[in-house]
């Protein structure tokens, strides 16, 4: 962890220390990585949050099958507001790549 610390680091030094053209293409290359990583980790979390949620609706409805239809109304409205997090992080990943602020 720490070795990618120094990296990110270092990386970051030759950006700034970069000609305006060069460091502009530099910062767009780091918005790239940065959406993809940013991506990669919120649909991570979107698929673990899902699926404990659907274990856990399972196994609710094992032990009490008269709950069963309760059990998946509250888990579609759980998918949806963890689905939602992984579709906000879509859009600023968009607006970090698309509308930049930090391009000029």
């Amino acid at each position: 962890m720490t070795k990618i610390l120094f990296l990110m680091l270092a990386l970051t030094a030759a950006a700034f220390g970069a000609e305006e053209a060069v460091a502009n293409e530099t910062l767009k290359a780091y918005s790239m990585i940065a959406a993809g990583v940013g991506l990669g980790l919120a649909a991570l979390g979107g698929a673990i949050g899902m699926g404990h949620t659907a274990a856990a609706t399972i196994a609710g409805t094992a032990r009490n099958p008269g709950l069963g239809g309760k059990l998946m109304t509250t888990m579609f409205i759980a998918l949806a507001m963890i689905e939602a997090q992984v579709i906000y992080t879509l859009v600023i990943a968009l607006i970090a790549l698309y509308a930049n602020p930090y391009l000029g």
